[in-house]
């Protein structure tokens, strides 16, 4: 756009979370003109009450076990140190505001028109902002993400969602947490490490059903031996007020608990709404998501959409790395950019981590049949044998094999339950998208002792 133009841009970006953010830096890297729009908080979920501020509390909870640990390997702690959650959480929240004066200074050293404000497409070409003003683009990047979904279901006000958990101010003590997915995991273990008494209920018989079954039966085991309940196959139906406390009534007619909060966590939505995403010509899937292409496009020419408002991978590095690479594309003379969706690794931040890469073995037997090799391993780490105690690691591979010899077995899946799973991942997950066979690890030589090594001893 000309400079002459104060209201023309090269790209306006709506949504400051980690893929608008990601986007218009790397656009105006490459030269562009842009304006970012975003009413709230710089960050989005991820950093204002989803990613940073859950990893804080798991790092709480992971200091409270080794606190107990480190009772039972002879040091002289209390039995249940107390935990100063209000301190802890200004701590927290200290950090945060440091990453939001980060971005602030980067924006302004960037060029970056940043406004606070909400915008809406009026056409493809065109966003007007909250206060009235009329953009001109050339390009706009939809990055407005997901928020969390409320059940159905009568009384379902009487639950808070995700988002309102960063708003506690200590472990309430009794917690019913709805949902088996990746959220209710991560807090439920949070919590009773904190000192909440908790509960699980999900519809599916299982936990994480997207992740390899036997990893999760593993995971279900570590939670029973955690003391956290898990009231599985049967949907919740109802919350009801009961005495001092809400009580989960299932489809079977039973009614659980009574509990002083219960966490909904059945999954999240698009934001998509007051976009006029109709009058840009852009299409939503029929899970409520803007449509997109491979290469980020929407149906409308100019309108581009990543991260969870687009429902694919909702990760935040996904759309950080979408981003970057649609706009290499965009201003950056890479015609072929775009994210390649395969293998992309992900971590629940349970306790123990879980971390996985690739098909899981249902996947790979699905599509590959008998050539499928599984190799898996189970220990306890030094740490856990040490403190005797039965929490065991579960390391799994899943190989498609041409032959007999580990040279002829490719690795198409790697999943870890265990200490320090999330930080072992990420460089196997380098080795699993270069096409690593079970051959080149057992070329590698271990770290001993450790966890990882396990992975390249697997015969």
């Amino acid at each position: 756009m000309s400079a002459r133009d104060p209201l023309g841009f090269d790209l306006v970006v709506i949504g400051g979370g980690s893929g608008g953010l990601a986007g218009a830096f790397r656009a105006a890297a490459l030269g562009a003109r842009v304006a970012l729009l975003e009413p709230a908080e710089l960050g989005g979920t991820c950093v204002n009450a989803g990613c940073v501020p859950k990893k804080a509390m798991w790092l709480a909870a992971e200091l409270a076990h080794r606190i107990g640990q480190a009772a039972d390997l002879g040091f002289d702690v209390p039995a249940r140190p107390a935990f100063d959650w209000q301190q802890f959480i200004t701590d927290r929240q200290r950090y945060i505001a440091g990453i939001h004066a980060s971005y602030r200074k980067r924006l302004d050293a960037a060029g970056i028109v940043w406004m606070p404000q909400r915008g809406r497409l009026l056409d493809a070409r065109t966003v007007e902002t909250g206060d009235g003003v009329r953009l001109r683009a050339r390009h706009v990047l939809i990055a407005t993400g997901s928020q969390p979904v409320r059940p159905d279901f009568p009384g379902a006000e009487l639950g808070v969602v995700s988002d309102d958990f960063f708003h506690w101010n200590g472990a309430p003590p009794r917690v019913a947490l709805v949902g088996g997915g990746y959220i209710s995991i991560e807090l439920a273990a949070v919590l009773q490490s904190l000192g909440s008494s908790v509960e699980i209920h999900a519809r599916s018989s299982r936990l994480l059903t997207a992740s390899d079954a036997e990893i999760v039966e593993q995971l279900e085991e570590h939670y029973r031996h955690l003391g956290i309940g898990l009231h599985l196959g049967v949907e919740p139906a109802a919350l009801e007020r009961a005495g001092d406390g809400i009580v989960v009534r299932g489809s079977d007619g039973a009614c659980r608990g009574p509990y002083d909060r219960v966490l909904l966590a059945i999954g999240r939505r698009a934001c998509t709404e007051g976009l006029g995403l109709d009058a840009a010509g852009v299409r939503l899937d029929d899970r409520g998501s803007i449509e997109v292409d491979a290469r980020q496009d929407t149906s409308a020419e100019g309108v581009h959409a990543v991260g969870d408002v687009t429902g694919r991978a909702t990760l935040t590095p996904v759309a950080i790395a979408a981003a970057r690479r649609l706009m290499d594309r965009l201003f950056g003379g890479q015609a072929d950019a775009k994210l390649d969706y395969d293998n992309i690794p992900t971590v629940v931040f349970s306790h123990p981590p879980l971390g996985a890469v690739g098909l899981t073995e249902a996947q790979a037997r699905e599509a590959h049949g008998d050539a499928v090799r599984v190799y898996r391993t189970k220990f306890r780490p030094m740490l856990h044998a040490l403190a005797d105690s039965p929490l065991c690691s579960l390391f799994k591979l899943v190989c498609v094999a041409t032959g007999d010899a580990p040279a002829q077995q490719r690795v198409v899946g790697i999943h870890l339950l265990g200490e320090a799973a999330d930080e072992i991942l990420q460089g196997f997950a380098v080795a699993l998208k270069m096409g690593a066979t079970l051959a080149d690890l057992h070329d590698t030589v271990a770290l001993h002792p450790t966890s990882a090594e396990e992975l390249v001893l697997l015969r």
